[in-house]
């Protein structure tokens, strides 16, 4: 979700970008019970919205469904089942609170056909990943984004980045590093459907790159296009999201026999015949459209950092979660990397709030 992104995050599944008004405390004025009040609720909607979904995808790809418990091997499936969800979540949003106002300084739809193509790889590469590692892995692997942000500017801009920036990555890197090598209990490795952790991180790795070029490209067309909201960008984003899904879903198994990626109509049978799974996906989409709100009205009220603090601690509380309802608790070596992921995360966002009030002293 999406990431709005799904907190995102962020990023993402529906790879939203997410708008960058100035950074602001106060929460947009009013009394200050009023502005806890909306905190919260914000706080409540991302965590209970992007928690379950993690919940729900993480049910999707380990268990086991009908009589004959079989898995569900099309989790490609899920992204395309969000485009859909989204774009109808964002036509409807845009006709309840855009009715009436002009077009002129919105990007055009066709504007987000190329970036979508990355969009659409990237969040399905990420699902896919569940297949080989479990879920607390891939948040883990998905929470340093940071790393590959850093080396690039290292090696092909020459940016210089300050000690504790360098701290901060190195305990990403470090914590995930070490839950990688850590050996996970066989009570997890029986419920992934084909365990391979090297092919797991590096398709989260993959999806950290996609998501890069996709937000940065983003940011691109909101800066060319300043009347352009979130809920345009959602709308297009997912249009060609849905289009490029059902190409590769449906068409692609008509034209080659021997298709060898995900299968849409496989999908939908097994769907038909277990649905169970149907009624999962449909929470699991629906979890990153309201998702999505929650994180809007958060930069609109709070600012971007406020946002990145909450979907960040969000990841955390998702750990926590599938280690007390799948059975299967993480040990006390694989918390410590846990820990040394979410510190250099929190020390980073207390950059920004420093750098940000710093800013506003000057000003």
């Amino acid at each position: 979700m999406a990431s709005a992104r799904r907190g995102r995050g962020g990023g993402g599944v529906n790879g939203v970008v997410r708008s960058r008004p100035r950074d602001r405390g106060d929460g947009g004025g009013g009394s200050m019970a009023g502005r806890v009040a909306v905190l919260a609720f914000c706080v409540a909607g991302i965590w209970s919205a992007y928690i379950y979904q993690g919940v729900l995808q993480e049910s999707l790809s380990t268990k086991r469904f009908g009589p004959e418990a079989r898995r569900f091997e099309h989790l490609a499936f899920l992204n395309f089942a969000q485009n859909v969800v989204c774009f109808v979540w964002s036509f409807i949003m845009i006709k309840l609170w855009s009715s009436g106002s002009s077009s002129a300084g919105h990007a055009p739809l066709w504007k987000y056909w190329g970036v979508s193509v990355t969009n659409t790889i990237g969040p399905t590469m990420g699902i896919e990943a569940l297949k080989y590692i479990s879920y607390p892995a891939q948040v883990l692997a998905k929470s340093s984004k940071m790393i590959p942000v850093m080396l690039m500017g290292t090696l092909l801009y020459g940016v210089k980045y300050t000690f504790p920036e360098y701290l901060c990555t190195f305990l990403v890197a470090g914590g995930v590093s070490s839950f990688a090598l850590l050996k996970t209990s066989s009570k997890t490795i029986k419920k992934l459907a084909n365990p391979n952790a090297p092919l797991g991180y590096a398709l989260c790795f993959l999806n950290l790159a996609f998501d890069g070029y996709t937000n940065s490209t983003q940011d691109l067309i909101k800066s060319r296009y300043p009347k352009t909201n979130p809920w345009d960008i959602m709308l297009g984003m997912n249009l060609w999201g849905t289009i490029y899904n059902a190409v590769i879903m449906f068409v692609a198994p008509l034209l080659f026999s021997n298709w060898p990626y995900a299968n849409g109509f496989e999908a939908v049978k097994f769907c038909q015949e277990n649905p169970e799974v149907a009624w999962d996906i449909f929470l699991f989409c629906l979890c990153g459209a309201v998702g999505q709100n929650f994180i809007f009205l958060t930069i609109s009220r709070f600012g971007s950092l406020t946002n990145t603090t909450i979907t960040t601690t969000r990841k955390f509380m998702s750990i926590v979660v599938s280690s007390v309802i799948s059975g299967n608790p993480l040990s006390p070596k694989q918390w410590g990397s846990v820990v040394m992921v979410f510190s250099g995360l929190s020390i980073q966002i207390f950059l920004k709030w420093k750098k940000k009030k710093g800013r506003e002293h000057k000003e």
